[in-house]
């Protein structure tokens, strides 16, 4: 019997933002992201290379005014799209963990794919403005995501100096950590829990 083809597409619409998410858990990590908050588009496709998940974004929002609900609007809809994408998490290995360093900064992400949703956020670099990019909006991406998704996520940065280092090895980690949650183990047939669903 064949294996359920993974993916989802979704198309989230506001007034203030419009965001396309196209996914497939099954990938090679190719990706096609477009958004007008150039440092998250580099993030999200460092995410897809290291999941190995196929991604398309296409995003756009008021970020003439403020990046947040852009970065937002983002979170939700990548967590709706990967929950759909899952579908029933039968055969699953349901957890991930994962370190990543990169030059001076290490992240630690661990990932479970519970249903219930939870965050824990460590990642301490300066709370302002860099190269034009808000650092506190990473923090709104993953409550978005993981509130829509039903997951749970501890991140920790480690240690580093340097925000777009840190940063990226975060995404790194996080997308390591998923890869090893959504793949498949042929020795379990049944959704991971002790529940029998999830």
């Amino acid at each position: 019997m064949a294996k359920k083809i993974r993916k989802a597409e979704l198309r989230r619409k506001t007034k203030e933002t419009e965001v396309r998410v196209q996914l497939a858990l099954d990938g090679t990590g190719q990706s096609r992201i477009r958004t007008p908050v150039n440092f998250m588009s580099h993030l999200l496709s460092s995410f897809a290379r290291h999941s190995l998940i196929n991604l398309e974004v296409f995003a756009r929002g008021d970020v003439a005014i403020d990046e947040h609900h852009t970065i937002e609007d983002l979170g939700l809809a990548l967590g709706e799209a990967l929950t759909r994408a899952l579908g029933d998490k039968k055969g699953i290995n349901r957890f991930g963990f994962a370190l990543a360093p990169m030059d001076e900064a290490l992240a630690a992400v661990a990932i479970d794919l519970s249903g219930r949703p939870f965050l824990i956020y460590r990642v301490a670099i300066p709370k302002q403005r860099q190269w034009e990019f808000n650092v506190n909006l990473v923090e709104e991406f993953f409550r978005a995501l993981v509130n829509k998704a039903g997951i749970t996520l501890h991140v920790r940065l480690e240690y580093g100096s340097d925000y777009h280092h840190s940063l990226e090895a975060v995404f790194k980690a996080w997308g390591l950590a998923v890869r090893q949650a959504v793949s498949r183990d042929p020795r379990i047939r049944s959704a991971p829990s002790t529940k029998g669903q999830m």
